[in-house]
């Protein structure tokens, strides 16, 4: 099968990976838009496994306050470079997770930081062992390494706080 710039760039649109991993993905697969994507996916896991180790000194704080006043929550993300922490990728993600936070009222940011004393299960107390409320099939964890893998950058969660009146 003939690999077009149409498919490339459908691919690179839906994946987010660099135009030469995008043709090179569609020539193994003979142009399988799925499978490409899956190679993709994995290839991006490595990256992220291979960042995991880097330091992450710069970031942003997101804030999100639910309607009406009566949720606010603040999470603190790091990623190593300040050019990263200012893309659209990473503000969507910082983003997303604030609404993860505020919707999921996770306990703890890993499973290394959860307290035995909890009736929760480790998925529904550690943010990122949590589904991801827009897209249930994926985990927190999912969502960083696919920014991971867009930015090129390690990017962590150092921490966030969740208010709700009444509690």
């Amino acid at each position: 099968m003939e690999i077009t710039t149409a498919l490339i760039k459908t691919l690179r649109e839906a994946t987010g990976a660099g135009i030469m991993d995008c043709r090179n993905a569609l020539i193994t697969t003979d142009g399988n838009i799925e499978q490409a994507t899956e190679i993709l996916k994995e290839k991006g896991l490595a990256r992220a496994a291979k960042r995991a180790e880097r330091v992450t000194a710069q970031g942003t704080i997101e804030t999100y306050v639910h309607q009406g006043g009566h949720l606010g929550v603040m999470v603190e993300i790091n990623c190593e470079s300040d050019f990263v922490a200012r893309t659209d990728v990473f503000k969507e993600l910082a983003h997303n997770l604030a609404l993860q936070v505020a919707g999921a009222n996770p306990l703890c940011v890993n499973k290394e930081d959860l307290v035995n004393n909890t009736d929760l299960t480790p998925e529904e107390a550690c943010l990122l062992l949590q589904p991801f409320i827009k897209d249930p099939s994926k985990t927190v964890q999912d969502i960083i390494n696919e920014a991971i893998a867009k930015t090129g950058e390690n990017i962590k969660i150092k921490r966030f706080c969740r208010f709700a009146l009444g509690c």
